[in-house]
């Protein structure tokens, strides 16, 4: 019968990564976490659940990170999940009608419920966010330092919406901030590094658009308040990326 490894990234998770590792132990065969070398109990408590902890250095590489827990993986399927998401009784039942199907023609995509202060949000491009996330080990790796690619040589299929992942992107604001901070500068170093180049235009016009993008023409209003906080800093994220893009090659001088 057809066996599936759970890979997990993690560095510091030791509030929610118990609670992630749950949700899987319905269907996994084995857990396998690879852990930045965090500095609290996250490693300690993967163990005692049951998982195999495997310490690299991420160095600002998602991509090469995940390729290397996919590596280390022992079973024919592969299901990936991030420390602050959870598989609900719904997916995990629909994983468990994949895996003794074992038809390895496919990868399957499961849609991303995200959570906000016990909020669900459903508009605004953020539900229902579909992500690659079961498929054949065979084949698969996966690059890009910020948004990965997971590249395989099956065909997609989407899972039915209502048999989501819950996904808790952000603990506080604070969180929020410095991911938003770290995000926008790692894509304007990938822009920058595709050639890319920005000009005033740029970041004027596409901060707007990103806001009325989320909060228009997706719906983000439907999601009261926190829809239209979450637009607005979309619109301030868009401009920093641009931003940091136009200064790329520019020097602060201090004269």
């Amino acid at each position: 019968m057809a066996k599936v490894s759970v890979v997990i990234l993690a560095r510091n998770e030791e509030k929610f990564i118990g609670a992630c590792i749950a949700s899987v132990k319905d269907f996994a065969d084995e857990i396998v976490v690879v852990d930045d070398f965090s500095t609290d109990k996250t490693a300690e408590i993967c163990k005692s659940l049951g998982a195999r902890v495997v310490q690299r250095a991420l160095n600002g590489d998602f991509g090469a990170q995940q390729t290397f827990a996919i590596q280390q993986a022992t079973c024919d399927w592969i299901f990936i999940i991030d420390a602050d998401e959870r598989a609900t009784p719904e997916l995990s039942a629909e994983i468990k009608k994949i895996i003794a199907q074992d038809d390895k023609n496919f990868a399957y995509r499961c849609a991303r419920l995200s959570h906000f202060w016990g909020k669900p949000i459903r508009h605004g491009g953020w539900f229902p966010d579909y992500v690659t996330r079961l498929l054949p080990k065979a084949g698969t790796y996966v690059t890009g330092y910020v948004h990965q690619k997971i590249n395989h040589i099956c065909a997609e299929k989407n899972l039915d919406a209502e048999k989501y992942l819950i996904h808790y992107p952000y603990r506080d604001w604070e969180n929020y901030f410095s991911k938003m901070n770290t995000y926008s500068t790692l894509m304007a170093k990938k822009m920058h590094a595709d050639g890319k180049r920005a000009g005033v235009f740029d970041i004027v016009a596409h901060p707007i658009w990103a806001w009325l993008k989320m909060y228009v023409f997706r719906g983000g209003f439907r999601d009261g308040l926190l829809g239209f906080i979450l637009a607005s800093f979309n619109c301030y994220y868009t401009m920093s990326k641009y931003v940091k893009l136009y200064y790329f090659d520019k020097e602060n001088r201090h004269d």
